[in-house]
């Protein structure tokens, strides 16, 4: 389980880099700073809600997780 801190930590610092390349590519293609800030800013904070929500909403399904007590201590045979 995660805690709420680390999954926002994540979603911060994956949604900087898109941040990044969303500011970069909207000044390229229309030559404009303010408009590529705008887009970039505007991608960053919806795409930002919609990770955490995204992580959480899986934090909530077990399919696929292993449970950590059945998982074998690698060091446990030696």
């Amino acid at each position: 389980m995660e805690t709420h801190a680390r999954s926002i930590t994540k979603a911060l610092t994956y949604r900087i880099i898109g941040l990044m390349f969303t500011f970069l590519i909207g000044w390229l293609v229309t030559g404009s700073v303010k408009l590529g800030v705008t887009l970039g800013v505007l991608d960053f904070i919806i795409k930002l809600c919609t990770f955490y929500a995204h992580e959480r909403f899986w934090m909530k399904i077990k399919w696929g997780r292993l449970d950590p007590s059945s998982i074998p201590d690698p060091g446990a045979g030696i």
